[in-house]
């Protein structure tokens, strides 16, 4: 999927080793899309590291040709973001 990635985006992408096959595979299926501040959207699906589950989130804003992905992180706090519904 093409998609544009903020400086923002990159930055923390490095700084919090979050790869860009984790990033390419939830931008081509999240598992779920839920929607965030100011029209964003959130784009998040499980990825297991090191022998753990940890959600892998990706801010994106879709009316942009390609979307861009504002922001990103991964975290261990799965049922705080998991939508159930």
């Amino acid at each position: 999927m093409n998609y544009v990635l903020t400086v923002h985006a990159k930055l923390e992408a490095q700084r919090r080793q979050i790869p860009m096959s984790w990033i390419d595979a939830v931008m081509a299926q999240p598992e779920q899309v839920t929607a965030g501040a100011n029209r964003r959207k959130v784009l998040q699906s499980r990825i297991v590291a090191d022998g753990k589950t940890y959600l892998l989130r990706l801010v994106i804003e879709d009316w942009h040709q390609p979307p861009v992905i504002v922001t990103l992180y991964r975290t261990s706090k799965i049922d705080k973001y998991w939508s159930t519904i």
